[in-house]
């Protein structure tokens, strides 16, 4: 075991009784390869998702995320991203450098993570980042498997225990053609998942808008 995936099989361990906590519940992981080039493509609506999805499919991949460089600043927090081989991008912009470090790594037969809105969606529909359809295309050996994580956003509901489920599937539309382009593919990927599992605010927000009689919307 190298010194990579043992740091990134201790944070996963470390933050194992907040799963447990959330009583999560995985499905489909069969359709996580076990080896190959990998994207794994969710939805984004607390800062928790990248975790328990780690956590969730721990016993077949290790992932490398496209995560916001920004975690990067957090004080004691780089050395260890940097430790689990995850990949930064300038949020909000087309970072080339990023991009092409994930196409290596996918060259290379890493699995990648990926969150095609680019940030968290507090609650609100968002669009679709090319990035993930970019990176589908340009590694077209690369499976890509869907996941729809819900109630990570009611973490913040403590001491209410929230109910965590991560599920992993294939998209119903197949696998990315070589006749989609980048923007419509991470569209299509993007709408799979949110159908299954709509924006949600976290739970404090949440409540806050009912008491206050404004919607999510």
């Amino acid at each position: 075991m190298d010194e990579r995936t043992r740091t990134y099989r201790v944070a996963m361990n470390v933050c194992k009784p907040v799963a447990r906590w959330g009583r999560m519940q995985v499905e489909g992981v069969e359709t996580v390869p076990e080896s190959g080039p990998l994207l794994i493509v969710g939805n984004h609506d607390s800062h928790w998702d990248p975790v328990m999805v780690g956590i969730a499919a721990l016993k077949r991949r290790q992932i490398r995320a496209l995560a916001k460089s920004d975690l990067w600043q957090v004080r004691g927090l780089g050395p260890i991203l940097n430790g689990m081989g995850q990949i930064p991008i300038e949020r909000g912009k087309s970072d080339a450098q990023a991009l092409a470090k994930a196409v290596e790594a996918l060259q290379a037969g890493v699995c990648i993570g990926v969150f095609p809105e680019g940030t968290r969606s507090r609650g609100k529909v968002l669009r679709a980042r090319s990035g993930v359809g970019r990176l589908a295309l340009e590694v077209s050996e690369a499976h890509v498997t869907l996941v729809a994580i819900e109630g990570t956003s009611d973490l913040t509901g403590f001491p209410r225990r929230p109910r965590i489920r991560v599920r992993f599937f294939n998209p119903a539309g197949g696998q990315p053609r070589p006749d989609e382009n980048a923007a419509d593919l991470s569209a299509r990927l993007l709408a799979e998942i949110r159908a299954q599992v709509p924006p949600s605010l976290s739970y404090r927000k949440r409540k806050h808008a009912e008491l206050s009689g404004v919607s999510e919307d």
